[in-house]
Order: C-alpha cells, then sequence, then structure tokens
C-alpha cells in the first residue's frame, strides 16, 4: 500500500483525488500555484507546503501532476533537480500521453515516470468544484513504454486500485492519445460546433427555446472552459485532425445520400453502429452506469485471473485493454484480476 501522495495542482482532478485519497487514509502532500484553496484544503486534511520545491522534498511514494498541460515542461524542470528518484515515483492526470510522456525524457525524468489519466470529471473547474465521488467507479489509463519499470508501474497502479478504489487499463501512449481523441477531444470539437452553429442562427432564440434532452446531451460539454478545451485539443491535435476529417467525411457521404434518397445507404449508415447500441443496453441491464458488464448465469460479474509475464508485459495489458477487459486489482505482483466491462 502507498502511504504518501504529492498533488501538484489543486484544481478539479487534483482536489478531488487528494480529498479522495485522505479520506481513504492516505496522507497527501499538495502544492497549488496560488494559495487561495489552502484553507479549507487543510480543513480537508490536506497538508499544503509553500513550494513545488517542498513538495519535492517531502518525498511522497508517488507524485501526480494535476496542473494544466502548458506549464508541464515548467513543473518538470523545476522537479528534476530536487525530486528523489529513488524515492518518489512521478505520474500524472493529463488527458494526452504521448505529449507529457516527450516532455518527461526532455527533463531527463523518465526513469521514475508512469503516466496517467483518470476518465473522471465534470464541467466545472477549481478547488471549490473538487469533489471525492467523482473518482466513484471511475476507470484509469496507465500509459507504459519499453522502458517503463515494472515496480514503478506497479506502485501507481496498486495505489488507483486499492487506495483510489477505481478500474485500471494499460495502454501505450499512442493507443491512448488516438482513443481519447475519438471519446473526448473531438466530441468536443463537434459540440462546440452546434453551439456555434446555433449561435449564428436567426432562429437561435427558437431553437433555444424548443431545446431539450438531445441538444442538452449533444452541447453538454462544449459548456466547460473554452480556453482549457483548446488547450486540451491542440495538444491532441494530429489525432483530433484525423478523425474530425474522418467524421467530416462520413457526414458528407450521409448528406450526399439523404439528397439522393438513398434508401440502402441510409440503412447502412444506421446499422452500422449497432454493435455499440447493443453494448450501451447490457450497460443499462447490468445497472451500472459508465460500463458494460458480462456476467455469469446468476448475475454476478465474471472475474477471471490473468498471469502477467516478465518479459512483454506491457502487450499483455494491452492486449486485455483490447478485449475490454478491466483490472480489478493485483493478486499477487505478476497476476490481476480483470472483469470485462467494455467490450463492444
Amino acid at each position: 500500500m502507498v502511504k504518501s501522495v504529492g498533488i501538484v495542482g489543486l484544481g478539479l482532478i487534483g482536489g478531488s483525488l487528494a480529498r479522495r485519497l485522505v479520506g481513504r487514509g492516505v496522507e497527501v502532500v499538495a502544492w497549488n500555484h496560488n494559495e487561495k484553496p489552502y484553507a479549507v484544503a487543510r480543513q480537508d486534511g490536506i497538508t499544503c507546503l509553500n513550494t513545488l520545491e517542498d513538495l519535492a522534498a517531502a518525498k511522497p511514494e508517488v507524485l501526480f501532476l494535476c496542473n494544466p498541460l502548458k506549464v508541464m515542461p515548467e513543473m518538470l524542470q523545476r522537479l528534476a533537480p530536487v525530486l528523489d528518484r529513488n524515492t518518489t515515483t512521478l505520474s500524472d492526470v493529463g488527458s494526452v500521453k504521448g505529449m507529457v510522456r516527450t516532455q518527461v525524457e526532455e527533463a531527463g525524468l523518465a526513469d521514475c515516470f508512469v503516466g496517467a489519466h483518470p476518465m473522471a470529471g465534470t464541467e466545472f473547474s477549481g478547488f471549490a468544484a473538487s469533489d471525492p465521488a467523482i473518482y466513484d467507479n471511475a476507470l484509469w489509463a496507465i500509459t507504459v513504454d519499453e522502458t517503463t519499470d515494472y515496480e514503478r508501474f506497479l506502485k501507481v497502479a496498486a495505489l488507483i486500485t486499492e487506495s483510489v478504489g477505481n478500474r485500471i487499463i494499460v495502454l501505450d501512449n499512442k493507443t491512448h492519445d488516438r482513443a481519447a481523441a475519438m471519446i473526448s477531444h473531438a466530441p468536443h470539437v463537434v459540440s462546440t460546433a452546434f453551439i456555434n452553429e446555433l449561435s449564428a442562427s436567426p432562429d437561435r432564440n427558437i431553437a433555444a427555446a424548443l431545446a431539450a434532452g438531445s441538444w442538452r446531451d449533444m452541447t453538454r460539454v462544449a459548456l466547460t472552459d473554452p480556453d482549457r478545451t483548446r488547450a486540451m485539443i491542440e495538444e491532441d491535435a494530429d489525432n483530433v485532425e484525423a478523425l474530425l476529417r474522418d467524421l467530416a467525411g462520413r457526414l458528407t457521404s450521409f448528406a450526399d445520400d439523404l439528397h439522393a434518397h438513398d434508401d440502402a445507404a441510409l440503412t447502412r449508415f444506421f446499422e452500422a453502429g449497432q454493435p455499440f447500441r447493443d453494448y450501451k443496453l447490457r450497460e443499462r441491464e447490468s445497472g451500472e452506469s459508465g460500463v458494460s458488464v458480462e456476467s455469469d448465469e446468476s448475475g454476478d460479474i465474471e472475474r477471471i485471473a490473468i498471469d502477467i509475464p516478465k518479459s512483454g508485459w506491457q502487450q499483455t495489458f494491452l492486449d486485455s485493454a483490447r478485449r475490454g477487459e478491466h483490472i480489478v486489482r493485483f493478486i499477487q505482483p505478476w497476476q490481476v484480476e480483470v472483469e470485462k466491462r467494455s467490450a463492444v
């Protein structure tokens, strides 16, 4: 069990993680770029320090960088000369992993780094919006490469599964960033395009009056801080661009088929996504939000054990993720228990 965790940045994600860990008995030390959240954070049991260097000197077992990605190079450069790499494993919570990994390497900290990305959050920001409950039933992606030290990976993974109480999948950086473009970054663009279209329409007040559930669901993420959203998208620009161009092609093709009254083509368009509809149906039937769970005849979630080889362990974890399996716990260092939850 990891007993001490450092947090850089007490915003929505960092603040919620700090509060969750304190509530589950982990010692948390934190530093924020200003002291605005400190009074309330200290009341919650979080030890708040004056400088980033003080945080490194506290030698937490795992240190999460929860700062905006635009200041990541500065944070890494400041940590490089003061971080005790024998004691502290460095991680982060950023939604883009390839860029962060490159920055970590440039700072000379790759040997003690294990990337992470919690699939949690809201449209709000800041410590005032933090809530440990945003990690309820959450999934984290942990990113590794061929140089990642397994013991450091295990420390971060066990912290998430045991102390945070969440599930994990293990990916390489490129696979993560392609998937993040699909399920997060590009949808923010599409959502924003919808509200831009409404705002430019002469009938915008009528449309706003008629808007109901489908509009609310399609545009929720467009209500987030646009500067934060833009930064997130630009950090994964290549993947988002490729995905949007592909999506634009699909939409243009559908518009052409609609114009031509091509019944067969329209049918194919709506049938192509049936595997995902089936997946969401299983999710609703399971009664669990955000997951589609495979159950046995009794209705209990099926769990299986997977042995992890010491050579090629990264690929074994990636193959598991591609089968839709989520790691729920480590039975022993080289054996995990998984549940099949996201098989489309």
